[in-house]
């Protein structure tokens, strides 16, 4: 149950490479408070340059959570993340700290923020017939199927979200019922939250995007994805079947040219940051804070206020 009792929790959200980890930085120093990340690949541990992950000096300024927490074989989902975040948030309380949630993993911060669903289990018979029929039929097959069957929880996601397709249908098919009518009776939140969406003109969060993606490669993105091969790493496994591994991959597999692979990973991070955008503008009570219109020392005091104020 939500309690109504306590402050809500600022959330600074965002597309990739909005600006998102030197605010939260910046602002959590001025409160003397502690970083809950909500982004469901810094959990782990090795996946540094193409996580974008904090530097090792960003880490020492304020205590951060869920950074480097685990090994890639390790399973982690959005509602496992939800218990698990709510519990720190608890204990940075109790310790008289202000806690500050930071990322743009969707569904991290849906659970989190919005309530976990609390969803039948599904046997692996229906889950194995599906991944079946997703080798022989295809995901957009599947994705029309969903289209169908569960309109609400297809808008959520497009045919290459074969893990989260194929999930949708395997819940339908199980239960007799859609995924999004377990996200519509969901169990409430432990906290309140403010969040407020950091936010740029497409055309320079485009801009800052294909120069995130030549840093990296600059900063050994590929030397990165190389080391993971050399330790036997499956590229099989989900946290590398994501943007910034799965591209480098390929290319290191001899599948794709080097200059393919570089035109990928910008079209897949701009897409993948206006799916996140459309994911917010979603929730209509949610804040929208344009950082290329404000100075910086002026959006901090905002925020500043905005926390004192909750």
């Amino acid at each position: 149950m939500t309690d109504d009792s306590a402050s809500p929790i600022l959330a600074l959200i965002g597309p990739t490479a909005v600006g998102k980890t030197t605010l939260s930085l910046t602002l959590t120093e001025r409160l003397g408070g502690e970083i809950v990340s909500a982004d469901s690949r810094q959990v782990y541990r090795g996946l540094t340059i193409g996580t974008a992950k904090p530097s090792p000096e960003e880490l020492a300024r304020v205590p951060h959570h869920f950074i480097d927490e685990l090994d890639l074989d390790e399973p982690f989902s959005a509602g496992r993340f939800a218990e698990a975040a709510t519990e720190r948030i608890e204990a940075i309380l109790n310790r008289d700290k202000v806690p500050l949630v930071a990322g743009g993993s969707t569904l991290y911060l849906e659970a989190l923020m919005h309530g976990l669903a609390e969803i039948p289990e599904t046997t692996a018979a229906t889950r194995d017939r599906l991944m079946a029929r997703l080798r022989d039929e295809g995901s957009e097959v599947l994705y029309r199927e969903l289209e169908r069957l569960d309109p609400a929880s297809a808008a959520t996601m497009d045919a290459t979200k074969t893990q989260r397709v194929v999930r949708a249908l395997e819940v339908l098919h199980d239960t007799d019922r859609p995924l999004s009518y377990y996200h519509t009776h969901r169990t409430p939140p432990r906290f309140r939250f403010t969040p407020v969406v950091l936010t740029r003109p497409r055309a320079d969060l485009y801009e800052r995007i294909n120069r995130r993606v030549d840093q990296m490669l600059e900063a050994g993105l590929l030397d990165e994805n190389r080391r993971l091969l050399d330790a036997g790493v499956s590229p099989s496994l989900n946290p590398l079947r994501t943007i910034g591994y799965r591209e480098p991959l390929a290319h290191l597999r001899g599948e794709i040219e080097y200059d393919e692979m570089v035109r990928r990973l910008k079209q897949n991070t701009r897409r993948y940051a206006k799916r996140q955008l459309t994911w917010f503008r979603r929730h209509d009570t949610y804040r929208w804070l344009d950082l290329s219109s404000t100075r910086y020392t002026e959006i901090i005091e905002e925020l500043l206020c905005l926390v004192g104020s909750s």
